[in-house]
């Protein structure tokens, strides 16, 4: 892998894995998966299509996000307002 793009790729993987923790389906789940995709593209040495995966990484970081702070707003309107 090139160099420059190295710390890119690690700081994308320690965020996606401290997302992870609060995954609905579990944070082993999302570990093993996180661990396969990122072991799957290892051998990849283009840094164009290194840069294209950083980009869908954290482009899935942002939904991961959003998802949820859907999750605590939700829970926080139903403590709050009847529906």
């Amino acid at each position: 892998m090139a160099n420059p793009l190295r710390s890119e790729v690690v700081r994308l993987y320690k965020n996606l894995l401290y997302l992870g923790r609060e995954y609905p389906k579990g944070s082993e789940y999302f570990r093993d998966r996180l661990r396969s995709a990122f072991s799957k593209n290892r051998a990849e040495s283009d840094p164009q299509a290194i840069r294209e995966m950083i980009l869908r990484g954290e482009f899935v970081s942002r939904e991961l996000e959003a998802l949820y702070y859907l999750r605590k707003y939700r829970a926080m309107k139903k403590r709050y307002y009847e529906e």
